[in-house]
C-alpha cells in the first residue's frame, strides 16, 4: 500500500540527513528508551523508527531482531501524516493496515502505538513506536510515558549531533593549528638559512677586504649574525608555547657554543622552571655574548647557572679566567657584546651586576623580566 507523503517531505528528509543516524550502530542511550517503552507499556515490541526515502531505519529496537524494514509495509510512515501521536488498537479494524502482510501474515501485528520525533522546527523524523500481537489499548499515563520518551529520544539526536559538529570543529582546529604549525617551521627554516648565508656572505668579504679594520669589522659582523642564527635555532627546536624551559633551551645552546669556544669547556646548572618565551631570545643572546666574552679573555671553563619563574628569568655565567679590571663598568665598555648585553637586560627591566668568581675567575649576573 501506498503511504501519502508529507507536502514538505523534501525539508523534512533534509532535515533527517543532517542528523547523520541513519546506518549507524545501536548506541546504549537509544536502546535503554526502546526497553523503558516497552515495559512501561507492556509490549513485546518498541522501536525508535526514523523515516527515510523509501524505507525505514531502527535506531533501536526491542522485539524486531532487524534494523531495517521497507516503507510499504510502515504504520509509521502513516504516522509521520498526525500531528503528535497515532494510535491503532486493532490493525485488523482499520482500512489502512487490514490488507498490510504484518498484520495479515507474520509475524500478525495488531496494536500499534507511536508518538513522534519532531525537530524544533516541527518536522517529523520518524517515531518511538510500541506495537504487540494482540488488539489492546494505552492508559493516559503510559500515553504521556511513550511522548515524554519520544522527547528524550529527540534530545539524545540533538546532544549526538552536537558532539559530531564538536569534533568536527575540533577536527578543523586541529588542522589548522598543524598547517600553521607547518608554515611556522618552513618561516623558521628559511630565516635560520637567510641568517647563516648572511653570515657566510660577511665572512667572505671580510676575508677579501684589503683594509685589516674593514676586515676585522665585517669579520665581528659575521660573528653576530651567526650568534642570532643559533639562538634563533636552538630556540625553535621546541613547539612555539607560551612558555618554555630556559634551563634546556640553554643546555641545548651551549652543547653547540662549546664548539666556538673549545678548549673552553661549559657547564649547565638549575631547575627545569618554565618561562614566558618572550624572555627566551634575549636570554639566549644574553648567554652567548658572557659566555664567548669568558672563553676569548682567557677563561679555560664556564659555568652558566639558571633560575627561573613564571616571572623572570637569571642568569649567572662564572669563569675560571683573570677577573675583571678593577674599574669595569658594563655601560662604558667599548666592546659591542657588553652593550648588547647591558641593552637587552634594560628592554626587560632587569638588572646587570658583576663580581670575582668563587675560583679567581669573573661572575657575572643578568636578571630579565616580563615586560608589561
Amino acid at each position: 500500500m501506498t503511504i501519502p507523503l508529507r507536502p514538505d517531505e523534501t525539508e523534512r528528509l533534509a532535515a533527517l540527513a543532517a542528523y547523520n543516524v541513519l546506518d549507524t550502530p545501536r548506541e546504549s542511550d537509544f536502546e535503554d528508551i526502546v526497553k523503558l517503552a516497552s515495559e512501561i507499556c507492556g509490549t513485546p515490541i518498541a522501536v525508535v523508527n526514523l523515516i527515510g526515502d523509501g524505507r525505514q531505519f531502527f535506531k533501536a529496537e526491542i522485539g524486531l531482531g532487524v534494523r531495517e524494514t521497507p516503507l510499504e509495509t510502515s504504520f509509521c510512515g502513516h504516522a509521520l501524516l498526525n500531528e503528535e501521536f497515532m494510535l491503532v488498537p486493532d490493525a485488523t479494524l482499520d482500512h489502512r493496515f487490514d490488507c498490510n502482510p504484518l498484520v495479515t501474515g507474520e509475524p500478525g501485528l495488531r496494536f500499534y502505538a507511536g508518538a513522534l520525533l519532531k525537530t524544533a522546527a516541527g518536522l517529523p523524523l520518524g517515531t518511538l513506536c510500541v506495537l504487540d500481537f494482540k488488539p489492546r489499548d494505552l492508559a493516559s499515563h503510559q500515553r504521556t510515558a511513550l511522548r515524554t520518551l519520544a522527547n528524550q529520544v529527540m534530545t539524545q539526536l540533538e546532544l549526538r549531533r552536537l558532539n559530531t559538529r564538536l569534533a568536527e570543529r575540533v577536527a578543523e582546529v586541529v588542522a589548522e593549528r598543524d598547517r600553521s604549525e607547518m608554515l611556522g617551521r618552513e618561516i623558521d627554516h628559511r630565516v635560520m638559512n637567510s641568517l647563516q648565508f648572511v653570515s657566510a656572505l660577511l665572512a667572505m668579504q671580510a676575508k677579501t677586504a684589503s683594509d685589516s679594520e674593514a676586515a676585522r669589522q665585517l669579520g665581528l659582523a659575521a660573528s653576530r649574525v651567526n650568534t642570532v642564527a643559533r639562538v634563533h635555532r636552538h630556540f625553535y627546536v621546541e613547539e612555539a608555547v607560551e612558555t618554555t624551559c630556559a634551563l634546556a633551551y640553554a643546555h641545548r645552546l651551549l652543547s653547540d657554543l662549546a664548539e666556538v669556544i673549545s678548549p673552553c669547556s661549559v657547564t649547565t646548572a638549575g631547575q627545569a622552571t618554565p618561562i614566558p618565551t618572550t624572555l627566551i631570545m634575549p636570554l639566549g643572546l644574553i648567554t652567548n655574548e658572557l659566555v664567548t666574552n669568558a672563553a676569548k679573555h682567557g677563561a679555560r671553563s664556564v659555568e652558566v647557572r639558571i633560575s627561573a619563574s613564571g616571572e623572570g628569568v637569571r642568569i649567572e655565567v662564572e669563569d675560571d679566567g683573570p677577573g675583571l679590571p678593577v674599574d669595569f663598568d658594563p655601560a662604558a665598555r667599548k666592546g659591542l657584546g657588553m652593550r648588547i648585553v647591558q641593552s637587552l637586560v634594560d628592554q626587560h627591566a632587569g638588572v646587570l651586576t658583576f663580581s670575582s668568581g668563587r675560583v679567581g675567575g669573573a661572575q657575572l649576573a643578568a636578571t630579565l623580566t616580563t615586560v608589561g
